[in-house]
């Protein structure tokens, strides 16, 4: 009786790219990867000062630093259970030293960071978030958003207190109801799926869903020529729609095993 042979590994590529916006004098967010360990962190701060700079900053290094660690030190053979329990662990780690500082240091009180963080491990994407920060997919020209908000916008509209449209215009965006560093413990929300060659998943800050919806952000990136070129226009658009907050972008586009050669490529050429 034969046995099949384990699918080879996909190829996936990245790009980054984070702006102050327009209207903001500085940028409290950040964003961090490891692409030999397939780890994507975003991050959007809060607090006066300088500390939501801090904040951010603190968490998408930390779990960058870390996860990479314990990705590159953990074989294929680990678990998706260990990989999701090392995102639990690093958060957890990152909350607490953001929290810490906000506690001894009076000019970081009450900072804190939403966070979504990605995990490319062999054919599938763990993908966690605190916060407003969001998760999307781009398969086969729809955009789908994979993560849910942690906001009071997101909780009223699960309610049935308003319509997503309604939300929209909402002057209340921007209240999250969880966040990375404000309580001594926090709970990341993941979720697992399948890659598939072709996708592209994006990682962005408010300041990108805010100003632009998601039949926008689709077209963007389905019309651009390539990664780099998709997250510049990302960011391009937002800040001609106003730029009220910083912008901050994390691509990353699924191509296909090595071995086949064939290149993946869902934007226009």
């Amino acid at each position: 009786m034969s046995t099949a042979a384990p699918a080879e590994p996909l190829e996936i590529e990245y790009a980054a790219l984070s702006d102050t916006g327009r209207t903001r004098s500085n940028n409290e967010d950040s964003v961090a990867l490891d692409a030999a360990t397939g780890v994507l962190v975003l991050a959007d701060g809060m607090g006066g000062y300088n500390a939501g700079e801090v904040a951010s900053g603190m968490a998408t290094e930390f779990i960058r630093d870390k996860l990479g660690q314990w990705l590159g030190q953990a074989s294929r053979s680990a678990s998706d259970a260990d990989v999701r329990r090392a995102m639990d662990i690093c958060v957890d780690n990152a909350n607490r030293a953001i929290f810490d500082a906000a506690h001894s240091i009076p000019q970081y009180a009450g900072m804190g960071t939403t966070l979504v963080v990605a995990v490319f491990r062999d054919r599938r994407l763990m993908l966690g978030h605190v916060g407003d920060s969001r998760g999307y997919r781009l398969r086969a020209g729809r955009l789908q958003q994979l993560t849910r908000d942690h906001s009071l916008l997101q909780e009223q509209v699960d309610a049935g207190l308003l319509t997503a449209e309604q939300a929209a215009h909402s002057v209340n965006r921007n209240l999250v109801t969880r966040a990375v560093g404000v309580e001594d413990t926090v709970l990341l929300d993941t979720q697992q799926h399948e890659v598939q060659p072709g996708d592209v998943y994006l990682l962005c800050s408010d300041g990108l869903s805010d100003m632009l919806d998601d039949d926008a952000i689709s077209q963007l990136m389905q019309g651009a020529a390539g990664l780099e070129e998709a997250a510049s226009a990302l960011v391009e658009a937002a800040n001609e729609a106003g730029g009220k907050d910083n912008i901050s972008v994390v691509l990353a586009r699924v191509r296909g095993p090595s071995s086949t050669g064939r290149a993946w490529w869902p934007f226009r050429r």
